[in-house]
């Protein structure tokens, strides 16, 4: 069965106005999947698709003259998977999309972030729009599944759609070793072992602020080696590095980010939690929770800035977002009867936010206080458009 994912017709869109669109997002999360069901439904006055997988040998071996065989290819929509395997074909495809001078040349997907991908593709600006996709949203899902499944096997579609625990668990940890033993061999200068290491590590503290000399220390590396570690795993989509809000000068407040395992099934699995029950007993769940907020709110708005805000006196919000020119504060409660600490009205009179969302896992919330409401997951996406 596919589930119809919400970035659909914003690739749609952008495959019928921009010469190249490119759909980022890790590994394993649905991108081949979602492209190859787009291509179906692109029907009269688009041109017909060819899908090169650059994991694939004879794909590869198709761009051993790249000029000569994406050349023949000029009346199609020329797909590519996991670009970031041959950079080297950046300067190629805008020399052929200018030649060219339509739009819908190329699609290419890739498991490196936007930011990765750009310093390869700086040739292309004015060119390229980029596309994020996440695992799933708990949106997409349309009630098919439980919250308590969601927390435990997360987002990606092969841990998520099995019907069993310990098919889901099997296939989050080979994923983990799959991505440290061979997804990561074209990143140089890393560990695997330690690598493995480092994220057991933040899974423990996850969603705190990042002290990495106190990681270093725990691996025998230097701070600026697990800077670089947890660099690459975020360059990767495997953990999101959220900064501090600075709003007010005028408070000392936490410089460091916080760092969130990026999926909570991950979370999970690194923990060597195999179910929910083992799940909401650990001293993680709420910050996992956390997450599943954070993770939604990317796949939601893509172009929000996301912060967290907290002072040296106590005052703190799981999560500052900024919209437009409108300002958000969150607080993430893994609980059916929330309550907000005085630290947290500290926060929201620091922050002066439009509104206060606390976002609990129910089915339905309701006013707290003026300007403060509890929402479920279903009900932050339209309560902050």
């Amino acid at each position: 069965m596919f589930y119809k994912r919400q970035i659909e017709t914003d690739i749609i869109n952008s495959l019928k106005n921009i010469p190249v669109t490119a759909v980022t997002g890790p590994r394993q999360c649905g991108k081949s999947t979602l492209v190859k069901e787009l291509v179906k439904k692109l029907v009269s006055g688009f041109p017909k698709t060819i899908y090169l997988d650059l994991e694939r040998p004879s794909d590869l071996q198709k761009l051993e003259n790249a000029e000569w065989f994406l050349s023949a290819q000029k009346d199609k929509l020329i797909c590519i998977d996991e670009i970031q395997r041959k950079p080297e074909l950046f300067p190629l495809i805008r020399s052929l999309v200018d030649e060219w001078d339509r739009p819908g040349c190329f699609l290419i997907l890739g498991s490196a972030s936007r930011d990765l991908l750009k310093q390869s593709s700086e040739s292309l600006a004015g060119r390229i729009s980029y596309k994020r996709l996440t695992p799933f949203l708990w949106e997409e899902l349309d009630g098919r599944h439980s919250m308590e499944w969601y927390f435990s096997a997360g987002g990606f579609p092969r841990s998520l759609l099995t019907p069993k625990g310990d098919v889901s668990y099997e296939w989050r940890e080979n994923f983990i070793s799959t991505f440290l033993e061979r997804d990561l061999l074209q990143w140089a200068g890393f560990t695997p072992a330690t690598m493995r290491r480092l994220w057991q590590m933040l899974a423990h503290v996850n969603g705190q602020t990042a002290n990495y000399s106190t990681l270093a220390s725990s691996l025998g590396i230097s701070s600026v080696t697990v800077k670089n570690y947890i660099d690459l795993l975020a360059s990767t989509y495997m953990v999101e590095v959220i900064p501090p809000y600075f709003s007010n000068l005028g408070k000392r407040l936490v410089k460091a980010p916080k760092i969130y395992i990026a999926d909570s099934g991950l979370s999970a699995a690194l923990l060597a939690l195999r179910s929910f029950e083992e799940l909401s007993g650990h001293p993680a769940f709420g910050s996992i929770w956390e997450q599943m907020v954070l993770s939604n709110i990317r796949g939601w708005y893509p172009d929000a800035e996301i912060f967290f805000y907290r002072t040296s006196n106590g005052s703190e919000a799981d999560f500052v977002v900024r919209l437009g020119n409108s300002i958000f504060a969150l607080e993430c409660k893994a609980s059916y009867s929330p309550a907000l600490s005085e630290g947290n009205y500290h926060a929201i009179e620091d922050i002066a936010p439009r509104h206060t969302f606390v976002v609990i896992p129910a089915d339905k919330g309701w006013p707290m206080k003026s300007r403060i409401d509890v929402v479920s997951l279903g009900e932050l996406k339209h309560r902050l458009g």
